[in-house]
């Protein structure tokens, strides 16, 4: 019998992943998502493994050739949202996407900005990320839309001093610094390395 649960993660990458770990730990394996569902069929515990990779930056073509190139290395991938939207016709204008992808629409990339990677689990480590500089580049990403998030609304605030505008915006320094945190723990590792 098939396993329903309902959650939102939003942003929290790595929230939604331990989650969907332990559920594989407790011999769950994902079979579908949607924007608050993920359902579960039967496994063996520890069979699988997750990621949950953020592609909201990619143009349509890249995220699909992305996803392609990661169902040819013998994963299941499946879309999942990072926000809650549940209009019609929507679009989304995303300034620090690559080009293609700045702007996001129901048909292209809206509603499908993460990937859950699936993995069977046999022994070798489970990374998407491998190279210290593929890492700080996806953490670099991570960074961008908290960056522009703070200095559209903090800075914009502050310069009109309107101060709950600013409030809000100073409130994604939060994810800015943690991220920050971790670039400069990444750059330490490859210099150590390099050693």
């Amino acid at each position: 019998m098939n396993k329903i649960c309902h959650r939102f993660y939003g942003g929290m990458l790595l929230s939604q992943e331990k989650w969907l770990n332990k559920m594989a730990a407790q011999g769950w394996r994902l079979i579908r998502t949607k924007k608050l569902l993920y359902e579960f069929e039967p496994c063996e515990p520890n069979q699988f493994e997750y990621r949950v990779e953020f592609i909201g930056e990619k143009s349509p073509k890249n995220a699909q050739d992305y996803a392609s190139f990661l169902e040819d290395c013998g994963y299941r991938v499946f879309y999942k949202n990072i926000n809650l939207n549940y209009s019609v016709g929507k679009m989304v204008i995303r300034p620090w996407a690559e080009k293609g992808g700045r702007i996001s629409t129901s048909t292209t990339t809206l509603n499908r900005e993460l990937l859950v990677v699936e993995k069977q689990r046999d022994g070798l480590p489970f990374e998407l990320h491998t190279t210290y500089q593929d890492k700080l580049a996806y953490y670099r990403k991570l960074q961008r839309p908290w960056l522009y998030f703070f200095f559209s609304f903090g800075m914009v605030g502050l310069f009109l001093q309107h101060w709950t505008l600013a409030a809000v915006g100073s409130v994604a320094l939060i994810p800015v610094l943690l991220y920050q945190i971790t670039i400069y723990r990444l750059k330490k590792l490859a210099w150590q390395q390099e050693q």
